[in-house]
């Protein structure tokens, strides 16, 4: 699971507190920018696994090769 967190309004304190990893943060652009105005806020990103092995099962290792 991913959610955004708007750190200029935010903290996220109740991510993570349930244990939520942060992962980065988005640039403030938004997915229809083209003129890179950056006219957004900067939203910090959170994961939150949902598998035990998601390292492995996100990098393909262990799995025979296609």
């Amino acid at each position: 699971l991913e959610t955004f967190v708007d750190v200029g309004r935010y903290a996220g304190t109740c991510y993570k507190a349930a244990n939520w990893v942060r992962v980065g943060q988005t640039k403030g652009r938004g997915k229809l920018d083209r003129d890179k105005a950056y006219a957004l806020g900067v939203k910090d990103i959170y994961c939150y696994p949902l598998s035990r092995n998601f390292r492995t099962r996100l990098l393909g290792e262990g799995n025979p090769a296609s």
